[in-house]
Order: C-alpha cells, then structure tokens, then sequence
C-alpha cells in the first residue's frame, strides 16, 4: 500500500479577492445568457448573494484564473460587487480541475437551498431568486428525508431527478443503496427507471409493500413481469460490462489503425473506387470511436 501523502487540492479557507483580480477562463455566449438557469443564477445572485464560492485558480501574475462560476461572476458584476468570495485551488492544473467540475446536482442544490435558509434567507425570497414556487423550496429543503446517508454520498454529484428520490424514499436503506448503485452504473438516474427499479424490489425492501401498486401503477402480473425483465436485463449489462474494456480497446487500436491507413490519398482513392462500401464503414468506425472518446472527455 503506497504510504504517498495526498494534497488537498484547494485552499482550507475562502478568500475574499478583488472582482478585478479574476480572469474568466472561457466567454459566456448568447445561448447560455438566454437559458433559464443562467437567468436564475442572476436573480439568485441579487436577491441573496453569492452562496456557493468561485473556484480559482492563482497566477503567477498576481491574478487569478475562474475555474468554476462564471455566470455567479457575471451576477456580481451586474450588481456592481467589487469583491467575491473564492476558493483557491492549490493544483495548478486546471484543466485536470475543470475535467472534474460538474453542473449543479440536486443534492448539491439542496445543500445550497438548506445553507441560503439557515442564514436567514426567507424562502419566498428565495423561491423568487429561483423562479420558483415557495412550495418547491420546501420540498427540496427535505429532499434528503428518507434518504441513507451512503446514498446521498453515492449521488451527490449526480443528475438525479426529483423524482426518482420520491421512489427512493419508499425503500428501505439496503434497496435503496443497490438501487443507486444500479442507477449509477447504468448512467440512468430518470425517474422512470427509479420506478422500474421500485416495482422490482421485494415487499420485505418496501417501507409500505402494500402500496406498491398503488407508487408504481402497475398489476401484480405486470409487476412479476417487470421483475422477470429486469433480472434478464441485468445479466446482459453485468456480461458487457466484463467485456466492455476489451472491446474498446480493441475498437481504438483498429480505429487507429485505420485512420493512419485512409490518410494515404492513394488507399483512400483506391477504396473510393473499388470497394465504396468498405471506405464508408471504415470512416464510421472512426467516428464514433471519435464520438466515443470525447463524450468520455467532457463526461
């Protein structure tokens, strides 16, 4: 076992720094200015101030580069602050920091609601910041009743669905880690797969069995079929999974291979010619093995 000291990779405190001392790391186009989450930031940002730190990163000049937060910068920019509060990161590649940075989950957007409403926030202020109904504040403010500790590390950063913590809190602590196990190995955190996943637990997993029927909307027969297709669905996923490395691999020194192969104009030329057919299923491996490594990057 490797006795290596692991680093913190940012700052123990947060700094408050000078507004002018921070340089965006990338420009927010006209797509993002029109969404309705970057309009909710804004009005979040007026309305009760900065929440959440700007993640940044110090320069050898004296300034510092914006990691994460540029739309909460944007905000105190269009309010006329001068100074943000920040979080420093020791590691000074961003590039390996930003690669790790994910969109705001749920559970972190509970954790945000719960710490703006301990400060004194009242929550209509709140749910105008928002853009939403002071009853959805309070509904996410308790997001996490019900829910076991392990699972709510296990999702922290993940895209769950309201919903599906609905279906969740209708199972006991067991079902509900290896549920969100399943969910996250299968990169599905709907809410119709929750409910799938909830019609397939057995009574002595449900708090109320007896309203099974009634969460899932489904017969006894179908639920007994549900499971049965859930089972199959499950030995498929755990057989790809073990291959799924290999394959890949494989996938990418072909697709390699054949890449530095079309890049001659005279093989190329020649497949154009004789055999269309082959060039055509040779360019499409190369893209989606393309397409595969940089959804895999911006994941």
């Amino acid at each position: 076992m490797s006795t290596e000291e692991v680093k913190i990779a940012f700052e123990r405190r947060v700094r408050v720094l000078p507004i002018s001392a921070i340089l965006p790391s990338r420009v927010l186009s006209t797509a993002v200015k029109k969404t309705i989450k970057y309009k909710r930031i804004i009005t979040s940002v007026a309305e009760v101030g900065l929440i959440e730190p700007l993640s940044v990163a110090a320069q050898p000049s004296g300034q510092y580069l914006l990691l994460d937060g540029h739309v909460r910068l944007d905000g105190l920019q269009a309010i006329g602050a001068t100074e943000a509060q920040c979080v420093v990161a020791t590691d000074d590649e961003a590039f390996t920091y930003n690669k790790r940075i994910n969109r705001l989950a749920t559970i972190q957007e509970h954790y945000m609601i719960v710490r703006a409403l301990d400060r004194g926030v009242p929550p209509e202020k709140l749910a105008r910041a928002l853009s939403v109904d002071v009853r959805v504040i309070k509904a996410r403010r308790h997001l996490l009743a019900g829910i076991s500790t392990e699972v709510a590390e296990l999702l922290k950063d993940k895209p769950v669905g309201h919903g599906a913590f609905q279906k969740l809190r209708k199972m006991k602590a067991m079902r509900q880690l290896e549920v969100a196990e399943l969910m996250v190995s299968a990169n599905n955190y709907t809410v119709n797969y929750a409910k799938a996943l909830l019609a397939t637990s057995k009574p002595s997993e449900l708090h109320r069995p007896d309203q099974l029927k009634k969460a899932t909307g489904l017969s006894t027969e179908q639920m007994a079929r549900l499971e049965r297709e859930m089972a199959s669905v499950s030995e498929d996923y755990k057989e790809m999974e073990v291959s799924y490395g290999d394959d890949m691999l494989v996938l990418v020194v072909a697709s390699g291979f054949l890449e530095r192969m079309l890049s001659r104009p005279e093989i190329d030329t020649f497949l154009a010619r004789h055999y269309p057919e082959f060039l055509e299923k040779f360019h499409g491996i190369i893209q989606a093995t393309s397409l595969d490594q940089t959804t895999a990057a911006a994941a």
